[in-house]
């Protein structure tokens, strides 16, 4: 077992946030002045999603602020493209800001927008950096030969729900895109896969945490897998992981808002080479688990499958 659940999951829940909402889940995570900062997706009791944020010492006890964080926009450009909701957050501190990339949902399909934060106490929106229908866009930690990178997934089925690579000088015009990583047929990812928590940079490569999803006569199934990409052109795979690494499981995760579901948005590397992960279950609450990086660096390097 490669992922060690938190003895005492969920981790947060509706009961602990101090407004209504009827879930929380689907977190992006990071660190800062010493504590853990989780930026986590609800639904409202009308059914569309706002962003709340929660604090901790040791990332597995959390507090929720008393107020939501990011709500739709209420004047502008985004007002138009968020009123159906914002979801699904990934954050990553860069240039000492932290960015924030969520799914902007409206009549007009779902693009992603960036915000930006130095204080998780005031948020900026910066821009809508994708047309319709894109998901799952996460910003890698350092700039690569001078350009940002990001990971994301477009809704295609001409090439199936694949991951896609593309660079960008100042985070707003991105371009130069590859598609890098594609569902593997008859596999446990072979409906659709999606870039999960932004990437961790090893010793050996770039982690790519990421999840994919597998149809059944029971409704789909989404498990998490690991993908290792060059330190110094990440559109080259050096391995993709040929079993996933954490699957539904445990009640929380089996039944829920959306049955099977695990589904991270956000992971945190330790000095003592383990990463904690956190993952939403079944599309209603926050889980946390542990793993060895180098256990996940290894099941690429060593029982890895194509890329595409």
């Amino acid at each position: 077992m490669l992922v060690t659940r938190y003895q005492y999951n969920p981790v947060l829940t509706k009961d602990d946030i101090p407004y209504p909402v009827s879930t929380v889940h689907n977190a992006g995570v990071t660190t800062y002045n010493n504590e853990y900062i989780m930026l986590f997706r609800s639904h409202k009791m009308n059914g569309r999603s706002i962003l709340g944020l929660a604090r901790s010492i040791d990332g597995f006890h959390w507090k929720a602020d008393e107020q939501p964080f990011m709500e739709p926009a209420k004047e502008g450009i985004f007002k138009k493209y968020e009123e159906f909701g914002v979801e699904d957050p990934r954050i990553t501190f860069i240039d000492g800001e932290y960015l924030i990339t969520y799914s902007a949902y409206s009549r007009h399909g779902v693009r992603i927008g960036l915000a930006k934060t130095k204080d998780w106490q005031q948020v900026e929106r910066f821009a809508l950096i994708t047309e319709a229908d894109y998901r799952n866009v996460v910003i890698f930690p350092e700039k690569i030969n001078g350009l940002y990178v990001r990971l994301d997934r477009p809704h295609s089925e001409i090439a199936p729900w694949s991951i896609w690579i593309s660079y960008s000088p100042d985070l707003r015009y991105w371009g130069d895109a590859q598609r890098i990583i594609a569902p593997a047929p008859y596999h446990w990812d072979e409906m659709k896969i999606g870039p999960g928590a932004p990437p961790i940079k090893t010793d050996k490569g770039w982690l790519n945490i990421f999840h994919g999803v597998y149809p059944t006569m029971d409704g789909s199934v989404y498990r998490l897998g690991v993908a290792l990409h060059d330190l110094k052109d990440p559109s080259k795979i050096i391995g993709v992981g040929d079993d996933w690494i954490l699957q539904p499981e445990e009640p929380y995760e089996l039944t829920g808002y959306v049955h099977n579901v695990v589904f991270t948005c956000g992971a945190i590397p330790e000095n003592d080479g383990t990463i904690k992960i956190y993952w939403g279950a079944a599309d209603t609450v926050m889980c946390a688990g542990t793993a060895k990086i180098d256990d996940l660096v290894n099941l690429c390097l060593n029982n890895s499958r194509p890329p595409l």
